[in-house]
């Protein structure tokens, strides 16, 4: 580790050039592959025990368009983006850790018997707190979309994610399950012109403090 900053980092570079996509080019679409590839890298981001507690709804057809847009304000990026992906987090539920390390410890990853050590601390942190249980399905299904977000712009795509949608209205009519939670909406697509440049940040002397 150095105290270099890198220059011409195209990682950096597609951080720094997301913004926030209003108008799509309702002609342009994605593949298929092209949808399983960003939710691939949604789900490499980072979850509590390696939960991996997410779920992502592709509203692609002009049929679930119709469907998702009049319960979400009736926002244009409903129906003009490739894709409305619904953003969804399952409740923490630290039963389903011995699955979901499975394949971690026939990689060689981790040995067998660490997998207690992982469930254990789990149950104790969530079974009994409800709040908890919810809040790593927001955390965990906010860091996924995050994820997709700079996927979709290395590709040169514009993305919106959107909290303006009525959560038991999108709840009951994509059937998602008693433990689930829809935390957003994240439109991709292909940008048309008009969009606003990045908008400025606050300073970082504004936001952090050294202790």
């Amino acid at each position: 580790m150095t105290n270099a900053i890198a220059v011409n980092n195209p990682v950096v570079e597609t951080i720094l050039s997301r913004r926030a996509t209003k108008y799509y080019d309702p002609a342009a679409t994605l593949s298929d592959d092209q949808i399983r590839e960003l939710v691939r890298i949604g789900t490499t981001a980072p979850t509590s025990f390696h939960l991996q507690n997410w779920r992502f709804i592709a509203v692609r057809s002009p049929e679930a368009k119709a469907r998702l847009h009049p319960i979400a304000w009736s926002q244009p990026a409903i129906t003009d983006a490739a894709v409305t992906f619904i953003v969804v987090g399952q409740l923490a539920d630290s039963s389903v850790i011995p699955d979901r390390l499975a394949p971690v410890v026939e990689a060689g990853i981790m040995p067998e018997r660490l997998v207690p050590e992982w469930e254990n601390p789990a149950r104790d942190l969530y079974m009994e707190y409800p709040q908890r249980q919810r809040d790593e399905a927001v955390r965990t299904a906010t860091f996924g979309a995050a994820a997709m977000i700079y996927g979709a712009r290395s590709w040169g795509l514009g993305s919106t994610p959107m909290i303006g949608f009525d959560d038991k209205a999108v709840h009951l009519e994509f059937g998602l399950a008693e433990d689930e939670v829809p935390v957003m909406l994240l439109s991709v697509g292909a940008e048309r012109p008009g969009n606003w440049r990045q908008k400025p940040r606050r300073p970082v002397a504004d936001v952090l403090d050294f202790v």
